[in-house]
């Protein structure tokens, strides 16, 4: 398969502590990927490395075979590569339907000229119904994002994300601080959503990982410890020893 996403010995300092140790990642083309490993093992720093949040101490990133190492997040969003965050990045003031529209605004706009006339935003509202759709959020158009439970607002983030129309789409965390029944919907969504693009996804919930991942990479202490399909990292002795307790969460995800 096609790797759309690669990083070739990619490293991360900070005052002399190596956050991310020449990290080489592939990413298959039209996989969902996961990114896993214990607290503080590097996982959002690589997310930063790759859209471009944080500049890379040294090593390359490789976006659909060509090199995005010193490209801006802006430019490479626009190029495919699309990211959501830990913490809920909705307007909390507008309403659902606005919060898609803006995002719709951003990629259809020149440059960040966004805020267009009303009767040109108007236009976007037929694209950003049918982006809701794709997330079952239609019946919350009209509600303002604060007004949502947490579940439903990252529903809300990964139709704003779509209207990015992402190749790969990189997902922080999504089901974080979700109780049962939305951890379920959200991962369903997911599964949704992944037809047609490539997704990698750091997530802590091993069923969510074990139940719609294709491929799983381990990182300890910043460096990748183990790669392939859930049930050879889940058996991978080194990766129990890194979870340090933690075997009965991953061996029970597969139930």
């Amino acid at each position: 398969m096609t790797h759309i996403l690669e990083t070739v010995d990619l490293c991360k300092e900070f005052s002399g502590f190596r956050a991310v140790d020449t990290v080489s990642l592939k990413v298959r083309e039209g996989d969902i990927h996961a990114l896993i490993g214990p607290n503080g093992a590097g996982k959002t720093t690589v997310f930063n490395l790759l859209t471009k949040f944080l500049p890379a101490s040294s090593g390359r990133i490789l976006f659909d075979g060509q090199d995005i190492t010193g490209m801006k997040p802006a430019p490479l969003a626009r190029r495919g590569l699309v990211r959501s965050f830990q913490i809920s990045a909705t307007f909390p003031h507008l309403t659902v339907l606005e919060n898609v529209r803006v995002a719709l605004q951003r990629r259809l706009a020149p440059t960040f000229a966004f805020w267009l006339p009303g009767r040109v935003l108007s236009r976007l509202d037929g694209q950003a119904m049918e982006l809701l759709e794709q997330v079952d959020m239609q019946d919350f158009a009209a509600v303002k994002a604060a007004d949502l439970p947490y579940g439903r607002k990252r529903s809300v983030e990964i139709a704003t994300t779509l209207a990015m129309e992402p190749r790969v789409m990189l997902l922080d965390e999504p089901t974080q601080g979700m109780g049962h029944e939305d951890v379920e919907r959200v991962t369903r969504l997911i599964k949704r959503v992944a037809a047609g693009r490539t997704i990698l996804m750091v997530e802590h919930n091993m069923k969510v990982v074990a139940g719609i991942c294709d491929r799983i990479s381990v990182l300890q202490r910043g460096a990748i410890l183990a790669e392939g399909s859930y049930a050879e990292v889940s058996a991978d002795p080194r990766v129990l020893s890194a979870y340090m307790g933690s075997e009965t969460e991953l061996e029970g995800a597969h139930g």
